[in-house]
């Protein structure tokens, strides 16, 4: 039995890691389709039918790319760099629940890698320490636009993670629980915690794009004053790397909003239908996984949308708006809170 699980959990995390990197090629090709579709242009339609094949040759592009690592670059850092923030993207959809249970031969098996009882946190650690990619690719290519470049993302990363973390203390008294597993059980029907929370998701939602480096919060890398950013110096898969790691982190973090606010795999009348289990788990993955791409179209069509801050404004509306706006939503619900007990 044990022997049935540890393989199971291996073919997870091989599929689900599979999944990650082909979502991932996909939202670049995504996000050009949508680009062109706001701005009335046909957008990629050489590479395949469609360009359906476009990251496909994108990808090949930058294995054949030529790989250079600058003379007065710290050369392990240099590498270690996008290496960090790859491996911290993929390890932080571990403690996604993407499903309830499958019973294949008499086995009940999770559609989640680690349940863990401390989920929420275990996001946010993961999170936290991929601005240490970031920093490291900025300071070790020794290049005064990438160290500005990894400088503006730590600063944003660590403000907007604070109000972040503020807003989902409401949603953790509410739930009474850290488990993403349990708050999305929860949510059960349409008991969706949006409608009970939605200021938090707001400020969830705006600090989200901050994390994720995606306008108008892209300003570690904005090109009309630092050239590329932290990875100006990057070329071949190691900019490939930064690259895919915005993606993931754009498709784990619409999993996770999915998951806190919008019931997860939960969807109205779940448990009414006259389905097997195993079709219903299935049914609602197919659920989840169309809320997620409906966050990934958001993220594509704000990029497309509204134009980029200055950083003055970035770190106001931080510490002045958010901060604020999040301690008033703990406040407002531990007096719901009491009113109702």
């Amino acid at each position: 039995m044990d022997w049935i699980l540890l393989t199971y959990q291996a073919i997870l995390v091989v599929f689900i890691f599979t999944v990650s990197l082909v979502i991932a090629m996909y939202s670049t090709y995504a996000e050009r389709k949508v680009a062109a579709f706001m701005q009335d242009r046909i957008g990629p339609d050489r590479a395949g039918p469609f360009g359906i094949l476009q990251p496909v040759a994108d990808g090949l592009k930058m294995f054949m790319k030529e790989e250079f690592i600058p003379n007065a670059s710290d050369k392990l850092l240099f590498i270690v760099g996008p290496c960090v923030a790859m491996f911290t993207a993929c390890i932080s959809s571990a403690v996604i629940p993407w499903g309830d249970t499958l019973t294949i031969n008499g086995h009940v098996l999770s559609l989640q890698i680690a349940d863990v009882n401390i989920g929420i946190l275990y996001v946010f650690g993961v999170v936290s320490m991929g601005v240490y990619g970031i920093m490291l690719g900025g300071w070790a290519s020794n290049n005064k636009y990438s160290l500005i470049g990894a400088i503006r993302a730590s600063s944003q990363l660590i403000s907007y993670e604070l109000s972040m973390g503020l807003a989902l203390i409401s949603i953790i008294m509410v739930s009474g629980s850290v488990s993403i597993k349990t708050i999305v059980e929860q949510q059960q029907g349409a008991h969706w915690n949006i409608f009970i929370q939605p200021l938090s998701f707001l400020i969830f939602l705006i600090c989200a794009f901050a994390e994720t480096n995606r306008t108008p919060f892209d300003l570690p890398e904005c090109e009309t004053e630092l050239i590329g950013g932290f990875h100006t110096e990057y070329s071949s898969m190691k900019l490939g790397f930064y690259l895919f790691s915005e993606y993931i982190n754009m498709f784990v973090s619409s999993a996770v909003m999915a998951s806190l606010y919008f019931g997860g795999y939960n969807f109205p009348f779940l448990h009414s239908l006259e389905l097997s289990h195993n079709a219903v788990t299935l049914l609602g993955v197919g659920i989840f996984f169309a809320k997620i791409f409906a966050f990934i179209f958001f993220f594509m069509w704000v990029r497309w949308t509204i134009p980029r801050f200055r950083y003055d404004q970035l770190m106001k509306l931080g510490w002045k708006v958010l901060i604020p706006l999040a301690i008033l939503n703990i406040l407002i619900t531990g007096v719901v809170m009491m009113l109702k007990g």
